[in-house]
């Protein structure tokens, strides 16, 4: 306990410099834009701004990119309860019961008991991270090579089977994203493979031209598809304050969520839709206010909202303690670390300290953050929707493309990215989930390694 004690005062001690807690700030307010504008999140966000990172130390840098991740659950809450628009995938389930009351006057209630369920829920579940992570590390260090590829097959496995669409589809795209990640040379051999000549492919495919082209690029171009149609409410916000029985009714409901989250962020697979999707189905069935479901329960707004962001903060728990992704957003991190040169895994404690604390201490400074941002900035927010798109996407195009080049100075890597929007789109029309293509290009070539050393060892 003493010693949990000493490592959380040296992650407040990191956290708190001027610099992680500027990069703190501007990952949450990010986060929130991009969780309140439908259509972007922050899989695609993370891909764009991943060129912006290699300036910065790692710590700032992985500080920043969480930030933008639980932040983007906070905001996409707003629109859909203010005009049933989910601006975020996890936010779905919110626009159910968080529309119904905002139509009912109660739309403050609901934005309230929104940011309230996420920062309870976000605070205990970064306690639990920084609890688990130390005892997680201890186990994973007692870990072989066969041990580790049997863990990242499993999340390969599961990535793909809870996926949206098609399993089949899903598998697919698993092995697709691991041919990709061998693309390259190897290391055992020093031999070139399946780079057709190309020199530029000798280090193998540029990951953040692979996640921007795939997620971010092709993202805008399918928003351009779409006619922009957004409605304001009509209705007042109405007082923030919850009246007693609102008060009595969701707090069950966000301790729930709270749990549901803690435990679903942490599979492979995982994360905060599915745990937001699983909070709401025990709400109607167990809640006290089940009666009320589909006219505006509170319970459907609270128990999903606490969900989804303890998810998206225990998710960390299998990047920082093995190595391994549980998501999409978490093989980004992955990527990110290992540009700067840092290897995730259980020795990360030892070796990145700071890295390793002052990420846990920075999600809870993170939460306050947005508890503070989001309530009094309702306004702000709501108007942040009214701008334009076709004034939007040029400028992300443009800072998309010097970003990318500046990576390697390398017009190559831009090339790559349009080959990946292209892509991205293709499977966009024919239904392919891209996440598990991300998930198995980066632990693809992990999986080959200590399935070659474990070969070795036998």
């Amino acid at each position: 306990m003493e010693l949990l004690i000493a490592n959380l005062a040296h992650g407040f001690h990191v956290a708190m410099s001027f610099d992680n807690l500027l990069f703190a700030l501007l990952g949450a307010l990010i986060g929130t834009a991009i969780g309140v504008l439908p259509g972007i999140g922050p899989v695609a966000t993370i891909s764009l701004l991943l060129p912006i990172t290699f300036g910065q130390p790692a710590t700032t840098a992985i500080i920043m990119l969480a930030g933008i991740y639980y932040g983007a659950q906070y905001g996409g809450s707003t629109t859909a309860i203010l005009l049933n628009l989910p601006g975020e995938v996890s936010s779905v389930v919110t626009t159910l019961e968080g529309y119904k009351m905002a139509r009912n006057g109660r739309a403050g209630a609901a934005l309230t008991i929104s940011a309230l369920g996420s920062f309870f829920a976000g605070s205990v579940s970064t306690l639990l991270v920084a609890a688990s992570g130390p005892l997680l590390t201890e186990v994973a260090l007692s870990f072989g090579p066969a041990d580790y590829f049997s863990l990242m097959l499993l999340g390969l496995i599961i990535s793909a089977v809870l996926a949206q669409g098609s399993v089949v589809k899903s598998v697919g795209m698993v092995v697709l994203g691991v041919a990709l990640g061998l693309v390259g040379t190897d290391v055992q051999t020093g031999q070139q493979r399946f780079t057709f000549g190309i020199p530029e492919l000798s280090d193998g495919l540029n990951f953040a031209a692979i996640a921007m082209g795939v997620f971010g690029i092709s993202e805008i171009i399918l928003n351009l598809e779409n006619p922009e149609v957004r409605s304001v409410l009509s209705t007042k916000v109405g007082s923030l304050f919850l009246t007693k029985e609102e008060w009595k009714r969701s707090t069950p409901s966000v301790l729930r969520g709270t749990v549901i989250g803690s435990v679903l962020g942490i599979l492979p697979g995982g994360g905060a839709a599915l745990a937001s999707f699983g909070s709401y189905m025990m709400e109607r069935k167990i809640s006290k206010g089940r009666h009320e479901f589909g006219n505006g329960a509170i319970e459907g707004v609270a128990g999903p909202e606490a969900a989804n962001n303890a998810a998206a903060q225990t998710s960390f728990i299998p990047l920082l303690t093995l190595g391994i992704p549980s998501n999409a957003v978490m093989a980004l991190m992955v990527g990110a670390l290992i540009i700067q040169g840092i290897q995730p895994g259980p020795r990360m404690v030892e070796a990145q300290p700071d890295l390793f604390w002052g990420l846990i201490c920075s999600m809870w400074i993170g939460n306050v953050m947005l508890l503070v941002i989001n309530l009094p900035m309702i306004g702000m927010w709501v108007k942040l929707l009214q701008v334009p798109y076709r004034f939007m996407y040029p400028a992300i195009l443009v800072f998309c493309a010097i970003g990318v080049y500046s990576i390697n100075n390398s017009v190559f890597d831009v090339y790559q990215t349009v080959f990946f929007a292209v892509l991205g789109y293709v499977f966009a029309k024919i239904k392919m989930e891209p996440a598990p293509l991300l998930v198995g290009f980066v632990l693809g070539p992990m999986m080959e390694e200590h399935l070659r050393r474990a070969m070795l060892l036998s």
